[in-house]
């Protein structure tokens, strides 16, 4: 994935109807009007919020007569996660360290 994809995907990721949508897809399929029913807002503003969506290739949708099923497409999400993965390993690291100095305090106070 390049740049420009990881950041298609975060700005996506951005929006917190975005991930709900993505949340539901996880479910399975679904259309534009089914989607669109837990928020207060029109059919065309959810389609927006889809073609950002799909832009990032975090969703596809299909073409079965008249009814345009929305699915959830995980591998940009992958990538994201492998992505945050390398700075998740950073940080267990220094909190690794962390709880070695306050064992190393802890262990001094207790021989005072």
């Amino acid at each position: 994935m390049t740049g420009d994809e990881l950041s298609r995907t975060f700005a996506a990721l951005a929006d917190p109807t975005r991930r709900a949508i993505l949340a539901r897809l996880a479910e399975g399929e679904a259309t534009v009007t089914e989607l669109a029913e837990p928020f207060a807002m029109s059919l065309p503003a959810i389609s927006k919020h889809l073609k950002v969506l799909e832009r990032a290739g975090l969703i596809t949708r299909g073409q079965h007569a008249q009814w345009r099923p929305c699915r959830l497409e995980a591998a940009p999400l992958g990538t994201a996660t492998g992505w945050l993965d390398r700075y998740r390993q950073f940080w267990d690291g220094r909190f690794d360290r962390l709880d070695e100095h306050l064992r190393r305090i802890q262990h001094k106070e207790s021989d005072r």
